[in-house]
């Protein structure tokens, strides 16, 4: 019979024809048959239902399997042995006459088989000790970490014969404990949904078993979470565990969750590293389908934490986990609109305040925000003491200053192809300054430029900065070298500092070096120091106030060249008339803000009338610029109108910080006191160089001591740029004193950005030359050096000053975000601006401003400019920015630059740098040994060497980083992990605390989960 059988299922007859004679076998069973005969039956239909080719011959299999097996018990049960089933779990071959129908492994077919068997000896005493070799298989079984299929299959007939589960609270909690690492091994083998759907049933069948266990031995429930937690704490990066632990969670009862999280948030054994890494991985289970009550132990264990003031790991993985949330808030957004539901316009209620309440806290990345406020743009609005009451309702502080900061690293690879700057710890005032000089492109060309082999100075380090920024293959760089350098001895290091007082102490820094060394190379130099050791010794001894040498301008060091400027200072006597000057150089002019008065004029004001709009008692001292040479006086800062006013706050040294002034009063409270005097108008940078620029009536406590007169006089003080730079630097003074509240504040008004600004600059000439009342702006001087003025000339002289307006174009803006000078966030906008060539931003003089301007005007007329603005729009000047922050880099346009304050109020435009045009000094386009032509000139060979060997460290980092990937992807499913961080060094947190409006930077500020 059984040769029939075989011959028949395996021929190539019609299948109905192949069906009716099975059936003619199935009901042929119940005659009686001899033991072998029924044996050979066993095998067969065990053969076909184990290696059956095809649907049909398995079918059949187990059709003869059940038919003679039930009226042949016996005879079964003789062969559905011990041996057999031990030799089935086990995958051997085994031997005697059943060998052949053995598969070589096990798979759930082989489950199937054995559960079959089993239920048709159910009641026979030999299924007894079939249950006790199962007892012993499963433990084994689950050890092995079977893939879900098989370990759901086994879980299926463990749940369907219970008899065979380990016996005894020990082999039961061994069985838990390796069915849970089981599960955390788990993958989906597909991406459609019908094999999702199926991965997730299988899945719940053998968390279900799990469940049936704990039910059962109730001991064994708090040792497998125990193992669960070790599981998705583990801080090893091999192996990420499988998300489909979630399922487990569903089983675990409510009432325990304040025992559990308690013996968790108080065991001293438990790690802050470990806690964030399961916290993380717990918040990946939101992910899983059919997750029951994960959010509930989520927010369970946020708030065990938070009891225990565990701060930091809540930090942690908020910034870990913010990610999940920021890019998909559009979608989210548009998805509720749509939604008409009376529970849809609560929660987008909800979500906007929320929003706004993030924005707050994390200001400073403006191109992440500005999809988000375009979709809530029609929400409620939360105002400002509304959001701050919701972020002090769940303050978590933390003294760590090595978290990681998220928001800057959303993207990999800029498509921009610039190179970001890693965050070393609160250095985003370095790296916004850097980039802004990096992206001045004469300056750039000019520092690669340089021959500095064998030199450890400053500038070379500069150099090396530059040159990788310029070709790495790196996303970001970390520029921890120049950092130690560069930074200023009294600048605590991860502490939040000043950008501008940063770009002084750099470029003062820089000249002082670059005039040492070349006053030591004509001399004979020691042989046991290094250039940077002489260069050290030397400027310690060498005063600021030391003037570098009036000779030709190739004798400049490249700062003067590219940044320094001449101011005259000129007072005039009321009574006897005389006038005295004085010429001060300068690398950047510090900008106040003017009264609405000055804006109302329409016009720079006379002496008189902006006199009769002061106080005689707070005359404003116009700030005298930094340079080399001179330090800076503390000055008075006008905001608002004339009755209030505020003190610039100066240097470190100069005004040492109160660690208690801002505790005296909330700068909320006196922030009416502020606004109200805002003007209607918005300034524009040309107003506050105006306002720079205009003349000043010294008087009352503030008369001027005339040598000639013997006495002290009313006097007239005036201001006039004499010689310009090549990099105009200017720098909006924002962080101010305000003696009335005692507080040190962010004035935050909004200030209009010309792309395009014209600095008049007095031209000396001889009386006996012709000249005319006007100047035109293509007039050109051959003398532009310090003889064109002598200082503290008799106002008699033969000589007379003509101003010409010089005209700038926008380069870079780093913007401040945040509302205290002790907090918030540096990030710049900057875009390539060159004199030389017909690179972007170049302008050409003759076509939009061959115009005359009267000598009495301070800056140029509105109408040209903003012709010579629309005329650059129309092209790609004004659309190729980028915007630095930190590691990322992005595409903006200058449109975002005007925006930036009316869309992000605690963004405000700090340090700006204008590009002189048609300069007469720029870098030519070739080289002398014409290597290069329009570009950056070829770097020297140690550079060259340092950069491609870094680059093909950063290929083999690559490389090994997605071996490891691949690996992880191959041992874990559905793992939704952040990425794009900088993975050289944690950076530092400079977001966090951005215009939270207190405590500095080595502390975090409030967030809101």
């Amino acid at each position: 019979m059984e040769k029939i059988l075989e011959g028949l299922v395996s021929s190539t007859h019609p299948l109905p024809l192949k069906r009716a004679i099975v059936r003619r076998v199935v009901e042929s069973a119940e005659a009686p048959l001899s033991e072998p005969q029924c044996r050979a039956m066993f095998e067969l239909s065990t053969r076909l239902i184990l290696q059956g080719p095809d649907p049909f011959q398995r079918q059949v299999g187990r059709q003869v399997l059940e038919a003679y097996a039930r009226h042949h018990r016996a005879a079964f049960e003789a062969f559905f042995t011990r041996d057999l089933v031990l030799a089935l779990l086990r995958g051997a071959g085994g031997e005697g006459p059943a060998s052949a129908c053995l598969p070589s492994g096990l798979d759930p077919a082989v489950l199937d088989y054995i559960q079959g068997g089993l239920r048709l000896l159910i009641s026979c005493p030999a299924v007894l000790e079939l249950f006790a070799l199962l007892q012993e298989e499963a433990s084994r079984l689950v050890g092995e970490r079977p893939p879900a299929p098989l370990c759901a299959r086994l879980c299926q007939l463990l749940s369907d014969f219970p008899q065979c589960l380990p016996r005894g609270r020990k082999a039961a909690l061994g069985f838990c404990q390796q069915l849970v690492r089981s599960i955390a091994h788990f993958q989906t083998q597909g991406t459609r949904e019908a094999e999702l759907r199926l991965y997730v049933a299988q899945v719940s069948q053998v968390s279900g078993l799990l469940r049936s266990v704990w039910k059962t031995e109730p001991d064994t429930l708090l040792p497998s979470l125990q193992e669960l937690f070790a599981i998705i704490s583990s801080t090893d990066t091999s192996f990420e565990p499988s998300v489909a632990l979630a399922s487990l969670v569903q089983h675990i009862p409510l009432q325990m969750i304040t025992v559990l999280i308690g013996s968790l948030t108080t065991d001293p054994n438990v790690k802050d590293a470990s806690m964030t890494q399961a916290l993380c991985r717990m918040i990946e289970w939101l992910s899983w389908p059919l997750a029951q009550h994960v959010e509930t132990w989520v927010i369970a264990l946020l708030k065990g934490l938070a009891a225990v003031q565990k701060f930091t790991i809540l930090i942690d993985v908020t910034l870990l986990k913010i990610e999940l949330i920021v890019p998909h808030v559009v979608k989210l957004v548009k998805s509720f609109k749509s939604n008409s539901l009376p529970s849809s316009t609560t929660f987008l209620g909800q979500l906007s305040e929320l929003i706004h309440c993030m924005m707050y806290h994390y200001s400073g990345f403006p191109e992440l925000y500005e999809p988000i406020l375009e979709a809530i743009k029609d929400l409620p609005k939360p105002g400002e003491e509304k959001i701050k009451m919701i972020l002090n309702q769940s303050a978590w502080t933390s003294q760590s200053s090595s978290l990681q900061s998220c928001l800057s690293g959303f993207s990999g690879k800029s498509e921009t192809g610039k190179t970001g700057l890693i965050n070393l710890g609160n250095t985003c005032y370095m790296n916004s300054v850097i980039q802004a000089l990096f992206m001045a492109t004469d300056f750039r060309r000019h520092v690669l430029s340089l021959n500095l082999n064998g030199c450890n100075s400053l500038m070379r380090k500069l150099q090396h900065l530059f040159a990788f920024l310029a070709h790495t293959q790196r996303e970001a760089y970390a520029p921890r070298i120049f950092f130690e350098a560069s930074r200023p001895p009294w600048f605590a290091a991860r502490t939040q500092q000043d950008c501008s007082e940063y770009l002084r102490f750099l470029l003062d820094r820089l000249h002082e070096e670059e005039r040492t060394l070349k006053a030591l190379s004509s001399s004979e130099l020691p042989r046991d120091m290094n250039d940077e050791s002489l260069v050290q010794d030397v400027s310690s001894k060498t005063p600021l106030s030391t003037k570098p040498s009036p000779t030709a301008t190739e004798e400049r060091t490249l700062i003067e060249k590219m940044f320094r400027g001449k101011l005259q200072t000129s007072i005039c006597c009321s009574n006897c008339k005389s006038t005295s000057h004085k010429e001060e150089p300068f690398t950047d002019l510090s900008l106040a803000f003017c009264p609405p008065v000055f804006l109302e004029n329409g016009e720079p004001p006379k002496v008189d009338n902006l006199s009769e709009g002061k106080d005689t008692s707070m005359e404003p001292v116009i700030n005298a610029a930094f340079s080399p040479v001179a330090e800076t006086p503390s000055d008075i800062l006008a905001v608002g109108d004339c009755s209030e006013m505020v003190t610039n706050e100066g240097t470190p040294k100069d005004h040492p910080i109160d660690s208690d002034c801002e505790n005296v009063t909330d700068p909320v409270e006196c922030k009416d006191s502020l606004q109200k005097h805002v003007a209607e108008v918005t300034p524009s940078v040309i107003d506050l160089l105006n306002y720079f620029l205009a003349p000043e009536v010294l008087k009352g406590d503030n008369k001027y001591y005339c040598e000639k007169c013997a006495s002290l006089q009313n006097a007239e003080k005036t201001m006039q740029v004499v010689e310009e730079p090549e990099y105009l630097i200017l720098t909006l003074l924002r962080f101010s004193y305000d003696p009335k509240c005692h507080i040190r504040r962010k004035i935050l008004d909004n200030v209009s950005l010309p792309l395009v600004l014209e600095l008049p600059v007095k031209r000396t000439v001889s009386t006996l030359s012709p000249v005319s009342g006007v100047w035109s702006v293509g007039v050109e001087f051959s003398d532009t050096g310090e003889n064109l003025a002598k200082k503290l000339k008799p106002s008699g002289a033969e000589e007379v000053g003509c101003s010409q307006c010089i005209p700038y174009v926008l380069s870079s803006v780093v913007v401040h975000s945040g509302i205290s000078s002790e907090s918030g966030h540096y990030y710049s906008y900057a875009r390539n601006v060159s004199s030389s060539g017909s690179s972007s931003g170049s302008f050409d003089q003759s076509q939009g401003l061959a115009l005359a301007y009267p000598q009495n005007h301070f800056m140029a007329g509105e109408a040209p400019v903003a012709a010579v603005e629309k005329k650059l729009g129309e092209t790609e000047v004004s659309k190729e920015w980028f915007l630095f922050n930190d590691s990322r880099v992005t595409f903006t346009s200058f449109q975002s630059v005007q925006k930036i304050t009316s869309r992000f109020p605690k963004d405000t435009a700090y340090v700006l740098l204008y590009k002189k045009q048609n300069s007469a000094n720029a870098l030519n386009a070739t080289s002398a040994n014409g290597l290069w032509v329009n570009g950056d000139p070829p770097l020297q060979k140690d550079l060259m060497d340092a950069i491609t060997k870094d680059n093909k460290l950063y290929l083999q980092e690559q490389e090994l980083s997605a071996r490891t990937q691949a690996l992880q992807a191959a041992a874990a499913s559905c793992s939704f992990r952040p990425n794009g961080f900088d993975d050289n060094d944690p950076p530092g947190s400079c977001g966090p605390t951005g215009g939270g409006g207190g405590g500095g930077f080595s502390t975090i500020g409030r967030l809101v989960f």
